[in-house]
């Protein structure tokens, strides 16, 4: 299949940004999938409605189909067009975070979205992204998008198109060039369906800022304790893992350092995940600085693209740093573990 490419400005503020954007649309709503920028990664969007566009998501990326997608909207009234019923603290966290990097879990209304895209559910994950690119192709459409990342299914998530051009070229019709993705990370995805709000994945929007409108929040046990099943389902597969492994190291400079040599003994290539601060330290093959580590906002913007770039260094093996889990630091944290299938050297 031949990729269509279309760069378009950001803002979408400029007369021709708008038929590149009318283009993409119009394959949506062909059933056919493209991917486009939001605010946190690359989407790989296709109409939610529709089995047949559904199923080339999952072709494309080669995901498990009990895995639900979440689904884009780009106005409030199109919520009500696929939930039973939107709970008072759904409506409290709408109001404060929507459009933005957050999902929300809801009963959802029957024969009207792909029971693909739900995983035969009774519920469903709808966020309203805040990108003008993203809003402007989903209302353009006029449907309900479902657009997981736009990457081979475990890789790191693409925040940059050229990384889902590396993934996804020749399988997927389109692909609009936005720029670099602000967040970084996927949305915080949390379910409404219970009295109290849960957790189910960490995000964009830190668990502090949900508390701060509707109060304590619960948090998804099988995040912390790997023996406990995920609510989420997408939560149980390896994701965002570079070609080599990758081994975090809960210790100082010093002990990771330690390690590299040891490594480079054996005759290995070896990389570091670390950053700015820290860069100079290392005598490694090739270092990395995610950000800064005074401010996990940057190590989370900078997380995906680190990992991808360790295989195009060709390194044989990885370590990096443990950072914080307070904010940000949270969904840092958990990519971070699953990219390294939680092997933590103590």
């Amino acid at each position: 299949m031949k990729t269509n490419y279309w760069s378009v400005d950001k803002n979408v503020d400029k007369e021709e940004s708008y038929s590149q954007i009318q283009q993409a649309a119009d394959l949506l709503r062909k059933n056919e999938v493209v991917a486009f920028p939001t605010e946190t990664v690359y989407g790989l969007g296709g109409n939610a409605k529709e089995d047949s566009a559904i199923s080339k998501i999952f072709a494309a990326k080669g995901r498990p189909s009990d895995n639900p997608l979440i689904i884009h909207i780009a106005k409030r009234e199109q919520l009500d067009e696929l939930v039973e019923k939107v709970p008072a603290t759904a409506e409290k966290l709408m109001d404060a975070f929507w459009p933005g990097p957050l999902t929300i879990i809801f009963e959802k209304k029957n024969g009207v979205l792909s029971e693909l895209a739900t995983a035969g559910l009774s519920t469903v994950g709808i966020r309203m992204p805040n990108h003008p690119v993203a809003l402007q192709i989903i209302e353009q459409s006029s449907l309900p998008i479902a657009a997981p990342s736009a990457n081979r299914s475990g890789k790191p998530s693409p925040t940059k198109a050229i990384h889902v051009k590396e993934d996804l070229d020749t399988y997927i019709a389109g692909i609009v060039d936005g720029g670099s993705t602000g967040v970084g990370v996927e949305s915080t995805v949390v379910d409404c369906t219970d009295e109290k709000v849960m957790i189910l994945r960490p995000g964009g929007i830190t668990k502090e800022q949900l508390e701060s409108v509707v109060g304590e929040v619960k948090v998804d046990q099988a995040l912390t304790d790997t023996e406990i099943k995920p609510k989420s389902p997408g939560m149980k597969y390896t994701h965002y893992a570079p070609n080599a492994p990758l081994f975090l190291v809960d210790g100082s400079k010093e002990k990771i350092q330690l390690l590299i040599e040891e490594e480079k003994q054996k005759g290995h290539r070896v990389g570091v995940l670390t950053t700015k601060e820290n860069k100079a330290f290392y005598r490694a093959d090739f270092v990395y600085a995610c950000g800064k580590r005074l401010d996990l906002s940057t190590v989370a913007a900078e997380l995906y693209d680190g990992l991808r770039s360790f295989d195009h260094q060709q390194v044989d093996i990885i370590f990096g740093e443990m950072f914080p889990t307070e904010g940000v630091g949270q969904a840092v944290m958990n990519r971070l573990m699953k990219a390294a299938s939680h092997q933590v050297i103590k």
